[in-house]
């Protein structure tokens, strides 16, 4: 493809030129097969689960019982639609933040830069490559030099420079340097032939969704053993070979977690789709979790709690230098693209005084670096000799300036006031560097910062100040938005034992976040990390939550968990709300489960003590299966508050509660079933008819108890959860009363049942207060 493009000028493309590209060469992308229909649906029937209906499946037709078998082939394969059609929800979710995070370029068109989709480059585009970018196409250098990361691409972790006429890579990151570079091949035409994606959205399952599992197969365990206790007694009691097995499907099927997968990840998939509109894109699924248990959040000042706005405030020229001069040094050491606030600001106010001088440009410029925190350029003075100018922080600058006593006084002065300082200073190359002087730029804290940092304080979120500012710069900020303005005082030394003491950390690198957010952790906070540049990436991978502000590179975004797409903490409150309300709904559907099997397996065991028989039969169990899932899934939609206070999943106590309430439930279908038996003197079928008819109106009782944290008519529930308990009770209905796939039983006791599971509801609602206040999951 290189071959058939010749090398452009700088200038880059006409708009129409590149229309008439992208007509011949297509968008920069590659578009993904769909898989066929087949090949979806197939999983579906080759699983743990779809196994046990289809043993149940063979044994009914084995025994005879055809339209009991052709039943539950019909429910098995609505089980299995049911899932394509979650995952399809959720693969829309996460098509729709997959484009909101499509990379973007800085292109030369009609001799203009700006930025654009990186799907709209053509070969033959100019470019800019700078650190912290992803290459939007396989491009080859024409101005400058840069160190990329191609591990993406080919798993090698070790930075390659790219010089003069290099070729770089779709997909590489930029980790040093700047460069023009002209677009050789786009789209499948690439070297690697894949689409340039910022991020690649992860959905492996979370931390919560492994120890709810845990628990479940413990749980599964413990049934397993009761169920082959009953099995015994039951071959004991003298059951026939046939009933055994009937038996023994049934109590398996009860231990079986059909929608727990599915649940996780289309909660996580919504409430990542709701953030989206609130300011906030997920790359990785599992955040949204893992924000509910944030208990530190470590931000970063400039454009999160500050405005972002920088404007030149005050020059102070040292001696044999003036204001002009040292504005105009300071702009050739400054970006011209427009992309650093701080760059934009010095050239703003250059321009404005200095209009003539400003049109020159250096020879050599050496973007801002992070490490080193300088910028500097090369260029000749009025009379012709070499130059050069290094502007940055005053640490960095006394480094390898003289700096006169008074200047440090002097920064600390303006510091004091809150102003960031930056100073530059100018030597011959190779030779000593005297300091020209200091500028202090403003940049005022955002309206909502102080009312947002309380917000997040209210739900037992610590909000801590990250920033390379100075220390005084950093406490001047805090002060006025609400945090405890004393710095820590020795970054390079963090302890854990101080960090309770503290919520302002200045003069902070990139690998000092890091260490930090390493220390928070080890004294057993889950942390929440903010960061724009490159050298973050580090620090935001280790943090439980990494948050790439709304200004950052493509770099850190790649390695966050959260992307913001507007500046201030808006989008982090709204995060840690969604995240606590998904955690909520999870932790309703993890206890409603547990309940229920531990209640389905006892009953059973119950039964052949009481009645000598098994109280369901395997139909029955798959139509509870599908039907509680049908409902127990909506609580995916359901309305839940919030906690208070930082949500971890505390399972041992989930699962007391869990054995609490289904001991209650127990005593509910249990006490219905031995009243039919001994006073109503049913027949063995109309006693599973009954007991399927408790189970499933008991299962209603315990979702709108256990789905609010106070009394269950403290809220509404959402819309879907009651339609969805609508279709339920009109379906279990409707086969009890029809005499459909079970004994028919009168409306009258269908009607009692239904009178006696909401008493219980009222009573279990007084017992759930004091059970969860006890075990601290409220």
């Amino acid at each position: 493809m290189e071959e058939t493009v010749t090398l452009e000028s700088t200038a880059g493309l006409s708009t129409v030129e590149a229309r008439e590209r992208a007509k011949k060469f297509g968008p920069n992308t590659i578009r993904e097969q769909a898989a066929p229909y087949w090949r979806v649906l197939l999983p579906k029937f080759w699983a743990p689960v779809p196994w046990l209906l289809e043993a149940a499946i063979v044994l009914q037709i084995g025994m005879g019982a055809y339209i009991e078998a052709a039943v539950v082939g019909a429910l098995l394969v609505f089980n299995a639609v049911l899932g394509i059609v979650q995952e399809h929800r959720a693969g829309v979710a996460l098509a729709a933040l997959k484009q909101r995070l499509e990379p973007n370029a800085l292109v030369c068109r009609d001799g203009q830069w700006t930025r654009l989709p990186a799907a709209d480059l053509v070969p033959g585009d100019a470019v800019q490559l700078a650190l912290g970018g992803v290459v939007p196409a396989d491009v080859r250098v024409t101005r400058g030099s840069v160190m990329v990361d191609q591990s993406m691409l080919t798993g090698e972790s070790v930075p390659v420079e790219v010089q003069l006429g290099g070729i770089v890579h779709a997909g590489s990151l930029v980790r040093s340097g700047r460069a023009s570079a002209m677009v050789t091949a786009t789209g499948a035409r690439t070297y690697f032939g894949r689409t340039v994606e910022l991020v690649r959205i992860a959905h492996a399952p979370s931390s919560e969704q492994h120890a709810v599992l845990a628990a479940v197969k413990g749980l599964g365990l413990v049934n397993g053993i009761v169920a082959l206790v009953s099995v015994g007694y039951a071959y004991l009691l003298g059951f026939p070979g046939a009933e055994l097995m009937r038996l023994a499907l049934t109590a398996l099927l009860a231990t079986v977690p059909v929608a727990l997968p599915a649940t996780f990840t289309l909660t996580a998939a919504l409430s990542a789709l709701a953030l989206s509109r609130r300011g906030a894109l997920l790359t990785r699924l599992s955040a949204v979790h893992e924000a509910a248990a944030m208990d530190v959040l470590c931000s970063d000042k400039t454009g999160t709690l500050t405005q972002n706005a920088l404007e030149v405030e005050e020059t102070s020229p040292m001696p044999g230098f003036d204001r002009e001069r040292l504005l105009f040094l300071a702009a050739m050491a400054s970006s011209r693209t427009g992309d650093d606030p701080l760059d934009a600001a010095v050239q703003r106010a250059a321009a404005s005084l200095i209009p003539a001088r400003y049109d020159r440009e250096p020879t050599r410029f050496v973007p801002f670096d992070p490490e080193t925190k300088i910028s500097e350029a090369y260029l000749s003075d009025d009379g012709h000799e070499p130059m050069r100018v290094v502007k940055g922080a005053l640490q960095a600058i006394e480094q390898i300036a003289d700096v006169a006593p008074g200047a440090r006084a002097k920064s600390d002065e303006l510091a004091n006031q809150g102003h960031r300082i930056i100073a530059v200073a100018v030597g011959a190359p190779g030779s000593s560097m005297q300091l020209a002087g200091l500028i202090a730029l403003s940049d005022p804290p955002r309206a909502d910062s102080a009312q947002l940092i309380g917000a997040l304080k209210g739900l037992g979120v610590r909000t801590v100040m990250v920033t390379g500012d100075s220390a005084a710069t950093a406490s001047v900020i805090a002060g006025k938005v609400g945090l405890r303005p004393t710095p820590y005082p020795a970054a390079a030394s963090y302890h854990h034992a101080d960090l309770q003491q503290f919520d302002v950390y200045a003069r902070v690198l990139p690998e000092d976040k890091y260490r930090l957010v390493e220390e928070l952790q080890h004294s057993g906070h889950v942390v929440g990390m903010c960061g724009d540049g490159a050298n973050d990436a580090p620090a935001l991978s280790q943090a439980q939550v990494g948050i790439a502000v709304s200004s950052a590179t493509d770099a850190a975004k790649a390695a966050a968990a959260i992307v913001l797409t507007e500046p201030g903490l808006a989008g982090i409150l709204s995060t840690v709300h969604e995240g606590r309300s998904a955690f909520r709904r999870l932790q309703i559907y993890a206890l409603n489960m547990l309940v229920k099997k531990i209640e389905v397996v006892l009953l059973l065991a119950y039964g052949l003590v009481v009645v000598h028989r098994a109280l369901l039969t395997p139909m029955m169990m798959v139509l509870l299966l599908v039907t509680n899932d049908f409902l127990t899934m909506s609580l995916t939609t359901d309305r839940a508050r919030p906690a208070p206070a930082p949500s971890v999943w505390h399972m041992r106590r989930i699962v007391t509660a869990a054995t609490i309430f289904g001991s209650c439930k127990l005593l509910f279908s249990g006490g219905i079933v031995a009243a039919g038996a001994l006073y109503g003197r049913f027949p063995i079928r109309e006693l599973q008819s009954l007991s399927f008819l408790a189970i499933a109106f008991g299962n209603q009782a315990v979702l709108y108890v256990l789905r609010e944290r106070g009394h269950l008519w403290h809220s509404r529930p959402g819309r879907w959860l009651l339609l969805s308990s609508a279709i339920d009770v009109t379906i279990v209905s409707g086969l009890v009363l029809s005499g459909t796939l079970m004994a028919r039983l009168p409306w009258s006791l269908v009607g009692a049942v239904a009178m006696t599971a909401i008493g219980f509801a009222l009573l279990l609602d007084q017992l759930k207060i004091p059970v969860e206040a006890a075990l601290r999951l409220r």
